[in-house]
């Protein structure tokens, strides 16, 4: 039987990575830049 989770690098930075969060509909990235955060991406 597989199991439930079968990680994939490449599939999870296209979902959650930072050029995900660059081309979002909110651009969060942008928002937390002018807040003057120091760090943009966890």
């Amino acid at each position: 039987m597989k199991r439930t989770y079968q990680p994939n690098k490449r599939k999870k930075a296209k979902k959650h990575g930072f050029f995900a969060r660059k081309n979002s509909k909110g651009n969060i990235l942008n928002n937390r830049r002018k807040k003057g955060r120091k760090e943009l991406v966890k």
